[in-house]
């Protein structure tokens, strides 16, 4: 039998192994089967990868921005022409549905296709008007060295999330995938330094977060620091950086709230409320996975949604949690919340009863002081809440301790602008407006702070500079 391929390190433009010489396993969540082991990361592999970036931060911060733009064009080419690995490669780890897989890679395309153009008109600085005695002017500086920590819910997507802006303002990267779903990060750094970034501008450490990560942000030479993923870890970056007075940005996740209103496309509202369920199993920071309804049409817009529910089928419309211990998570939550209209546990026959699968669950008319109404659940889990009027509906929308995406359905779009104006939250979409590459992504409250995609994001890796000449 053949050996399962072993994924090293990228540093400084190639594979280099594990300083300690140890190897972490991987599965495959759709099956548990043993997936391919990749590189243990340490304080020494930052190391190497630090001194890399250092070395290439300054020959890639001194090109042009056109010429910057000119190598995540490329990358961006070599992307698409090997999407179909790249979806492979995302497969095997995270056990995701074609179309899904799909979506992340093109979306992952279009942050380097965007950050390519942005950049040659919107990094730039400007002139301050002082008189005829003066020159003064601003300018968009990159950090240098930059650490970026993806979680393993959208590997690829939230890796070129960060790297492209963090990039095309002139930093180095490193960047330390989850050691899960590390192999997609992997293979697009190869594909960069094919298609022109010079070698050590962009390096991938694997490993665990307590390892490779934690060593990533308390690093002297790492001068920021972007991270996705869980409260609890964000905390502890947030102390290092502190520590550090190293700037971050953090998203950290959300309990989106969903309003209908009677008056609104309830047929749209309730594809929208399916979707936040079934899109990667729930697996979304931005799931809008609160539903709140008035009062008047809440048991039709429920019956609605529990039937599109149930004909929701693993593995084709939605894939299997990601890590074992986010499935027995989710299981015992579920298992110690009575009242389901649907769902409600693991598969136990079947194809899906050998992976990490769990049935799409919707939990109808619950307390809003309830655990499933207030924790992040991160599974295909719906829960709802009636509301009396627009009053009642904002003070639900923002009885959270998160602020990250909120979603408003109703026909008059005034309401839904009114609201969308007092809900504490980074973004709202009013009757299913777009949330694309070019807004800008960011939460309110625990869910972080700082902005990533749109124009946002290139400012998040840059410092201004101000000078002044005396004429």
């Amino acid at each position: 039998m053949t050996a399962a391929p072993r994924h090293q390190h990228w540093i400084d433009g190639r594979d280099a192994p594990p300083a300690g010489g140890t190897w972490l396993t991987t599965l495959d969540p759709a099956t548990r089967a043993p997936g391919d082991p990749i590189a243990a990361g340490t304080a020494p592999d930052v190391d190497r990868a630090v001194a890399a970036a250092e070395r290439a931060r300054h020959g890639w911060a001194a090109l042009s921005p056109a010429g910057r733009s000119s190598v995540l064009h490329r990358i961006a080419d070599a992307m698409e022409e090997d999407t179909p690995t790249l979806m492979r490669l995302e497969r095997e780890c995270t056990g995701k549905v074609p179309a899904q897989l799909r979506l992340e890679a093109d979306l992952s395309v279009q942050y380097f296709r965007y950050y390519a153009g942005v950049v040659r008109a919107a990094g730039q600085g400007r002139v301050i008007e002082q008189g005829a005695g003066a020159h003064t002017y601003t300018r968009h500086e990159p950090y240098g060295v930059v650490g970026v920590i993806t979680p393993w819910n959208l590997p690829l997507n939230q890796a070129c999330r960060a790297l492209a802006p963090a990039l095309a303002t002139g930093n180095a990267v490193v960047a330390k995938p989850s050691e899960f779903t590390s192999a997609s990060t992997l293979r697009l750094a190869r594909l960069a330094s094919r298609a022109g970034l010079p070698d050590g501008v962009l390096n991938v450490v694997t490993g665990t977060g307590p390892q490779a990560g934690a060593a990533l942000a308390a690093h002297p030479g790492v001068r920021r620091l972007a991270f996705t993923g869980s409260v609890a870890t964000g905390r502890l970056l947030a102390a290092t950086a502190a520590g550090r007075l190293i700037p971050l940005t953090l998203e950290l996740g959300g309990k989106s709230p969903l309003l209908v209103f009677a008056d609104a496309d309830l047929d749209a509202a309730v594809a929208a409320a399916v979707s936040a369920l079934a899109a990667n199993a729930g697996q979304v920071c931005s799931a809008t996975t609160r539903l709140l309804v008035e009062e008047s049409v809440h048991d039709e817009v429920v019956r609605r949604v529990v039937t599109a529910v149930e004909r929701l089928r693993p593995g084709v419309d939605f894939g299997p949690l990601i890590t074992e211990a986010q499935y027995e998570k989710v299981l015992g939550l579920l298992a110690g919340t009575p009242g389901a209209a649907t769902g409600g546990g693991p598969y136990t026959e079947g194809p899906a009863a050998r992976g990490l699968y769990v049935r799409p669950t919707v939990y109808p008319r619950v307390d809003p002081g309830a655990r499933i109404a207030r924790e992040e659940v991160f599974g295909p889990v719906l829960v709802t809440l009636p509301f009396r009027d627009e009053a009642q509906a904002l003070r639900l929308a923002n009885d959270t301790d998160y602020g990250l995406v909120a979603a408003v359905w109703s026909g008059d779009l005034a309401r839904g602008l009114r609201l969308a104006e007092h809900i504490d939250a980074g973004q709202v979409a009013v009757n299913g407006g777009p949330l694309t590459v070019e807004t800008p992504f960011g939460g309110y409250k625990q869910s972080g702070h700082g902005r990533e995609k749109g124009l946002a994001a290139l400012h998040e890796y840059t410092q201004l500079k101000t000078i002044s000449a005396r004429l």
